[in-house]
């Protein structure tokens, strides 16, 4: 591979694939078995070399649309898709195993929900989960559990599913087979002068480059899901690579080629940082003025007189994000509730006992628990 040194997903002892619904299910809403046979004989060879595997599939929706016969590839209503996931999970989960259990392999079924990884407990659990299995040789067959799932509780596309899986499981990589070959400095099917970025770095010119849209009609992602993946993927450590899924062995042809978009990994931040960076809910938020600002780009807890506003609901320990000039610097657990954070905002540590009656937390949240993003 001619960029191996970037990212080899090959070199990667745990390695998350995700499979969106555009590559995996025809128009007609049949799953592409022959394609999908294809790249199971990859994995399967992976697997037997000692690689563990992580699936993240897409294509309960659009199944089960077809099967009860509902418009717009079962998301014109809510209800619509969490019927049309109920169905469709049963016929998705059989096909995996089925094309697995062909190569020798056992696959297990993980249906999760926003809130199964954005709680610290929950979180943990899962982690546990997946690497029981991955012990025991097993392949997590990983999807969104849209038959419970709303629009306040869901993480709408699997892409950012994906990178937080490999969060929790401790994966070195993430690849998402799209359909299309990866990021472009245009929309390729508007512009013939887009070209591909096979390096990309996160930063605000990256990040207007992204369409959110589905080339398929099927999925729920695009572009920009694909993005807050690689920054959930980056927090954690691990590379992400977005590639072009429609050829034949498609993990094979990265491989030899290296044509598609790789989001090197990060550092990687401990534990508890890398849950807080990946979460993608919060409590509330905490505006901050500059000198704040740099002073949290160092190192330091934030401070009260840092702070130049409060909104929204939240108790002591709940997630909030950190603004700064309009952006979201930084994530963390803060140490006061909604109301008393609102009361010393501004203020100086002196003044805080007087204000609040009691001898206060110095910090509103503490750099041990904080995280830049």
């Amino acid at each position: 591979m001619t960029r191996a040194t970037v990212f080899d997903p090959a070199s990667c002892p745990i390695l998350v694939v995700k499979i969106g619904s555009a590559l995996l299910v025809t128009p007609e809403g049949e799953v592409r078995r022959a394609w999908l046979a294809g790249v199971v004989a990859d994995l399967a060879r992976r697997h037997a070399a000692g690689q563990k595997l992580i699936l993240v599939s897409s294509g309960a929706i659009a199944l089960g649309a077809r099967r009860l016969g509902l418009p717009a590839g079962g998301r014109a209503s809510l209800e619509d898709a969490q019927a049309a996931a109920a169905t469709g999970q049963i016929a998705l989960s059989h096909c995996w195993a089925e094309l697995l259990g062909a190569e020798g392999l056992t696959a297990a079924q993980m249906l999760l929900t926003l809130d199964d990884l954005e709680d610290r407990r929950r979180y943990l659990n899962a982690s546990a989960t997946f690497a029981r299995l991955l012990s025991l040789g097993v392949v997590p067959v990983v999807n969104e559990n849209d038959t419970v799932a709303t629009e306040e509780i869901r993480f709408g596309d699997n892409d950012r599913l994906a990178a937080r899986v490999a969060q929790a499981a401790g994966a070195g990589g993430v690849v998402l087979l799209s359909d299309v070959d990866g990021l472009f400095t245009a929309n390729p099917g508007v512009d013939p002068e887009a070209r591909l970025i096979e390096d990309a770095v996160l930063d605000a010119a990256t990040l207007a480059m992204a369409d959110r849209g589905s080339a398929s009609g099927m999925g729920s992602g695009g572009m920009i899901a694909k993005l807050e993946a690689a920054r959930i993927a980056h927090a954690a450590g691990a590379h992400l690579a977005i590639i072009g899924g429609r050829r034949p062995d498609p993990l094979g042809a990265f491989r030899a080629s290296g044509r598609g978009t790789v989001f090197a990994a990060g550092p990687g931040a401990p534990a508890r940082k890398a849950w807080l960076a990946g979460r993608l809910t919060a409590k509330g938020r905490i505006l901050i003025d500059a000198g704040a600002a740099q002073a949290l780009r160092q190192g330091a807890s934030l401070l009260p007189a840092g702070a130049i506003g409060v909104e929204g609901g939240f108790a002591r320990g709940d997630v909030v994000d950190i603004v700064s000039d309009g952006r979201t610097l930084a994530r963390g657990l803060v140490e006061y509730d909604a109301d008393q954070a609102r009361r010393i905002a501004g203020l100086r540590t002196a003044a805080l006992a007087e204000t609040l009656g009691h001898a206060p937390r110095a910090a509103l949240v503490h750099r041990d628990h904080l995280v830049l993003l």
